[in-house]
């Protein structure tokens, strides 16, 4: 499986030059305007640039010219290190330059480094006529010159299906998502009957978080058991989920409480309860990209959800990097030091990026929880 270890970003927003080191599970806290959505946002827009979508991400994020970093920086930059199977490490290099109204893609570079005796494989290289292909167990090489390309898009993008290793990268990359707050008004996707489909994951704004948990409950008992469990840990007086139809391919979902005969149906539940349903699911997801983001996922919760969700993403950081950010005090009182990422800002006004496990604070955590320490001021360098 590919994994991303390292993630650097230079020129985005306050993120003038922040280089990570990306752990299984990684919750990001700081004050407002540090910088937390401002990361999320960089793997977004990466991730979109996989997939052939530079030019829309950049157009919702407000363009090239209004997320760099102001006065500081005149191109974007990122530089992406991931594990591999086969091959060791690779690096994926992206520079993106405003050009008039719109952007130059002015370096693109994907490499094995240099391993032992081993010269460094480039596996993507551009030049100024276009971008060459190297594919490394068979030694082929493709070129692509400006008008094979979309030169507005990443060389990454577009791939040939042949080359199976970049191909791969490139998969791993485009399909990585980054959930929101989930919308829990009276219309909401999640409150509403849903199109039977064979769904395997919630949805974004949980427009299949009924079909997949029928499903589930089909078709994966261990999933569907965790998912029913956990929910009778937090609400004790849970006793089981049903899903009755009411219409032609059209189910809704009642939550059968042990006070009560009459079933509650999925949208007269509360606000918090209904994101902790979902986000529990969505952890139990059996496709899970190789990395997750969740921003704010606390809001809502009460103490005792958080504790369990927080259990919940240990074990889904086993497949996926998971990665959070949140201005809750009170989740990251359930976190470790390892898995807890401090955004700070520094005298110029630029976001610092620290593992919490670098601070020295062995002599205090016999006696505080984590969200003391950070009430107290003790994540500072």
């Amino acid at each position: 499986m590919y994994q991303i270890n390292r993630f650097k970003i230079k020129g985005f927003r306050r993120l003038l030059d922040v280089d990570l080191e990306v752990r299984p599970f990684t919750a990001i806290i700081g004050v407002n305007s540090v910088g937390k959505t401002s990361l999320l946002d960089t793997f977004s827009l990466l991730f979109a640039s996989a997939d052939g979508g530079l030019r829309k991400k950049l157009s919702e994020l407000g363009g090239i010219a209004n997320i760099l970093t102001r006065e500081r920086a005149d191109t974007l930059e990122f530089l992406v290190g991931v594990e591999t199977p086969g091959c060791g490490v690779l690096e994926y290099k992206l520079n993106i330059t405003p050009q008039g109204m719109g952007y130059l893609i002015t370096d693109e570079e994907l490499l094995e480094p240099k391993r032992q005796d081993r010269n460094p494989f480039i596996l993507i290289e551009t030049l100024d006529q276009g971008s060459v292909y190297f594919n490394a167990p068979r030694l082929e090489r493709m070129f692509l010159d400006k008008k094979s390309r979309i030169m507005s898009e990443t060389a990454l993008s577009q791939t040939p299906k042949a080359f199976d290793q970049t191909e791969k990268l490139r998969r791993m990359l485009a399909k990585n998502i980054k959930y929101h707050t989930l919308d829990v008004s009276s219309k909401a996707p999640a409150r509403l009957p849903q199109q039977m489909n064979p769904a395997n994951e919630p949805g974004l704004n949980g427009e299949d978080l009924i079909p997949y948990l029928f499903n589930l409950r089909e078709t994966s008992g261990a999933k569907f058991e965790v998912i029913t469990d956990t929910i009778k840990a937090a609400f004790p007086d849970f006793k089981e989920f049903g899903f009755p139809p009411v219409a032609s391919g059209m189910l809704t979902m009642t939550w059968k409480d042990k006070n009560f005969s009459r079933p509650i149906f999925i949208n007269e539940l509360s606000d918090g309860t209904l994101r902790f349903l979902w986000l529990v699911s969505l952890l139990q997801s059996p496709v899970l990209p190789a990395i997750t983001m969740i921003d704010e996922p606390d809001i809502s919760l009460h103490p005792k959800q958080m504790c369990l969700l927080v259990d919940l993403m240990r074990e889904a950081s086993k497949k996926t990097r998971l990665i959070i950010a949140t201005h809750s005090d009170r989740f990251i009182s359930f976190l470790e030091p390892n898995e807890l990422l401090v955004f700070d800002i520094n005298e110029k006004g630029e976001t610092s990026a620290t593992h919490a496990d670098t601070f020295d604070l062995e002599r205090w955590l016999d006696e505080y929880k984590l969200d003391e320490l950070w009430s107290m001021g003790h994540f500072t360098a």
